[in-house]
């Protein structure tokens, strides 16, 4: 299983913005190139020296090659997105990670 993992640190001033349009709009969308069985949004706790607030999706895919297939068909229409509407107000990177176990 792997986690594809996006950390988005949001202006204050966006933020209610933000937040509706990616539990009503963004996520789904992701979901909807079916290539991800699931999605987790979770608040990061720890205080940023820059300032706004920090969150974490985790989208789960069943491999490598499905989400290189998301990056080469999605990725950048889907990123584009909340580039025009936040530009500079909102700040990602992004990380994949494999599962190893689960306890």
């Amino acid at each position: 299983m792997i986690l594809y993992n996006v950390t988005i640190n949001i202006h204050e001033s966006v933020h209610d913005q933000w937040m509706d349009w990616m539990q009503n709009k963004h996520i789904a969308d992701v979901l909807a190139t079916g290539k991800f069985s699931a999605a987790r949004l979770v608040k990061v706790l720890v205080e940023e020296e820059m300032g706004g607030v920090t969150y974490s999706v985790q989208y789960t895919t069943d491999s490598k090659e499905t989400l290189q297939r998301y990056y080469d068909e999605d990725a950048e229409r889907l990123r584009l997105e909340g580039l025009q509407l936040f530009g500079d107000k909102m700040l990602a990177f992004r990380t994949e990670l494999e599962l190893v176990s689960e306890h």
